[in-house]
């Protein structure tokens, strides 16, 4: 209390005399102002006594009050009404205590504490009002009984919003004073106000104000915070130091959403954002639902609807398999699959880890959806499998007899197939014909290759790989519908995935994180971006659409510079780039030269006559191929050429069977490299 205590010690200043009335009043007034501080310094338990005291004084206060509008004139609290008094405080404060009034904090209360208010003062109301309106009490007037509870329910409930008006915005002003961030939330809607609720008693964030689009919410305060336009920004952020928005408008598109977020960059603010508006359907929203910046967001493309028929026709009801089920697209494809309840989904991977990973995800997720029904429960088969086995193959294709098979099992990385490139062709070549043909023998009624834009004239092994693999099937189902045979062979092909193990966006985010550099190849690299769900959804729809021999190309929208993307993605995490006009920027973005076998700009069509389908995101492209018995016996000689690692060979075969593959020149196998310097 010594703090207290010393703002009563009076001083003359600088020597000079003051009138000792002048001095009283000065130091009043600076108690006045400290008061708040003061009072926010104290232990909790003491400031509960003196919320009891003042409940007290309340009780005495709302008594003296009702008798003197009885009497019409001040009647001071003794005789009888000295004992009503006494008997209002010992029935008010027990019933207060049992309510919580005084475990919840009053600068943070809200509607629960209104409530528990009005839950204690009927009680408390209807104890009094039956002892002194309905028995009566001998010199109090029955009128009395009535108007004191009213009266002490106005006197409780104004005291807790003062304090929480005056001590809460204190606080809150104290906090941003120790250096809370301060935040802009853009959107004033329903999820804007709620973050903003849950930002009052946030100790890390201080809200400064509302932005919105919306004219008429412009300029107006929402429960106590101002609303701005975008124009106000400049002056908002300077004023303020504002740091970070929250995006609160999780009903907007993407395209939305992507405008909303080229002009916020300018600003060099960090972006966070709420979920979208299917993620929040069931509850409220929290400080804890931030989340960063998707970045499919910076992409500025919005999703088309699914279409039910097409994805539910190979799949529900049926058998699935999926190989490669561990990796970033097949992973996501059987995430998809089992929304679409097929009777068994059989996962097969190479890699145990991701095979595991995978089914102790899809297990957890359908224990999970609350489904009691077993009839309609999905059953989930891990398979360790390799694709190139043709035995293994068989003998789960012969045991389950899968209906469709999509086919994901591929290595897909550029450098490591360009170093490593006898592996790269007989995984992705050889594992898909064998898996193919045991399809064809044990009467898969559709198989899908998940392929890839760089099988478009390739630079490299991988790309050269995956067409040859198109070409397979593109040969086979030419061979099964002479024979009228019953599988249905296709392939869909797109282009990179945000997110996937192959992915330049995870790279980039931790480069970001741990403060740079960001690594380039290429300042003119262009690439096609899709999320993996949308990806995984169009394939699925895609081979649903199959009559044989179909090579499906979906529409990736416009290509995106991969220097815009990783600028963008620093500016958005409020960092700036460094370059030559900004010498002291944040993050440097390293350009490292091309990759072997790296291209700087995908395409997803080799001839420029696409054929629109059903689907307006899905179209078929005519691609040539050569006639199974031609394409065999070249096979056979690559077949040679691998098992040898000829990579002269492998090289030379892979120009003729695929048109268009042009290699760079380099030689960079590394067993073939290494041999050499032996040699």
């Amino acid at each position: 209390m010594h703090s207290l205590f010393s703002f009563f010690s009076l001083r003359n200043a600088g020597g000079g005399s003051r009138s000792p009335s002048l001095g009283i009043q000065c130091q009043i007034h600076m108690l006045l102002n400290r008061l708040p501080s003061l009072l926010l310094s104290w232990p909790r338990w003491f400031k509960q006594v003196l919320a009891l005291w003042v409940d007290a004084l309340l009780c005495l206060l709302s008594l003296h009050l009702a008798a003197s509008l009885r009497f019409e004139a001040w009647v001071p609290l003794r005789g009888p009404l000295f004992w009503a008094g006494v008997g209002a405080v010992a029935l008010a404060l027990p019933l207060f205590v049992n309510a919580g009034f005084y475990r919840a904090i009053f600068r943070y209360s809200g509607a629960s504490a209104v409530m528990a208010i009005v839950q204690a003062m009927s009680v408390y109301g209807l104890v009094f009002m039956t002892v002194v309106t309905v028995v009566g009490v001998p010199g109090i007037p029955r009128s009395v009984g009535v108007m004191q509870p009213l009266l002490l329910l106005v006197f409780v409930g104004l005291s807790r919003a003062f304090v929480r008006y005056w001590l809460g915005g204190l606080y809150r002003n104290m906090l941003g004073k120790q250096g809370g961030q301060a935040v802009l939330i853009y959107g004033a809607g329903s999820a804007g106000r709620q973050l903003a609720a849950a930002l009052r008693n946030s100790n890390e964030m201080r809200l400064v104000g509302f932005l919105d689009d919306d004219v008429q919410l412009q300029d107006r305060v929402i429960n106590g915070v101002r609303v701005y336009g975008v124009n106000d920004l400049p002056d908002v952020v300077a004023v303020h130091h504002v740091s970070l928005v929250l995006l609160a408008i999780p009903s907007a598109s993407r395209t939305q959403r992507y405008e909303i977020l080229n002009v916020l960059r300018q600003y060099k603010l960090k972006v966070r954002t709420l979920p979208g508006l299917m993620d929040m359907a069931h509850g409220r929203v929290n400080v804890s639902d931030l989340r960063e910046l998707e970045i499919e967001d910076l992409l500025g493309r919005d999703t088309v609807q699914p279409d039910a028929q097409l994805l539910d026709k190979n799949i529900r009801g049926k058998v699935v398999m999926v190989t490669g089920a561990g990796g970033s697209i097949g992973s996501e494809l059987c995430r998809q699959i089992v929304l679409l309840r097929p009777t068994v989904l059989l996962l097969v991977e190479l890699t145990e880890f991701a095979l595991y990973a995978i089914a102790h995800e899809l297990e957890n997720a359908t224990d999970a959806d609350g489904d009691s029904d077993t009839e309609n429960d999905v059953i989930l088969v891990p398979l360790l499998a390799n694709v190139r086995d043709a035995v293994r193959m068989g003998e789960i294709l012969a045991t389950w007899k899968p209906d469709t098979v999509y086919h994901a099992a591929a290595y897909k990385h550029v450098p490591l197939v360009e170093h490593n490139p006898a592996e790269g062709v007989k995984n992705n070549v050889q594992g898909t014909l064998i898996t193919a043909l045991q399809c064809a023998l044990h009467g898969v009624s559709d198989f899908v290759l998940i392929s890839t834009d760089k099988a478009v004239r390739p630079t490299n092994v991988m790309g050269t790989s995956k067409r040859l693999a198109e070409m397979v099937l593109q040969s086979h189902a030419a061979v099964m519908a002479a024979r009228n045979g019953k599988t249905r062979f296709s392939m869909v092909r797109f282009g990179n995935v945000l997110g996937s193990s192959g992915s330049v966006v995870p790279l980039f985010r931790k480069q970001i994180e741990q403060g740079g550099p960001i690594t380039l190849t290429d300042a003119r690299i262009t690439r096609y971006f899709m999320t993996i769900p949308e990806a995984a959804q169009l394939v699925i729809q895609a081979g649903a659409m199959a009559s044989g021999g179909d090579v499906f190309v979906l529409d990736m929208g416009e290509p995106v510079k991969v220097l815009d993307l990783a600028k963008r993605m620093v500016e958005l995490s409020g960092l700036t780039v460094q370059d030559a006009d900004h010498p002291n920027g944040d993050i440097e973005i390293k350009v490292t030269g091309l990759r072997p076998g790296e291209k700087l700009y995908e395409e997803l069509l080799i001839g420029d006559n696409p054929l629109p389908t059903m689907h307006r995101r899905i179209m078929k492209a005519h691609e040539d191929f050569l006639p199974w018995d031609v394409l065999q016996q070249k096979l056979t000689a690559l077949n040679s050429a691998l098992d040898e690692n000829d990579v002269r060979m492998i090289r030379s075969l892979l120009k003729d069977l695929v048109p268009g593959y042009q290699p760079d020149g380099s030689w960079v196998d590394w067993v073939w490299l290494e041999s050499e310097k032996v040699a």
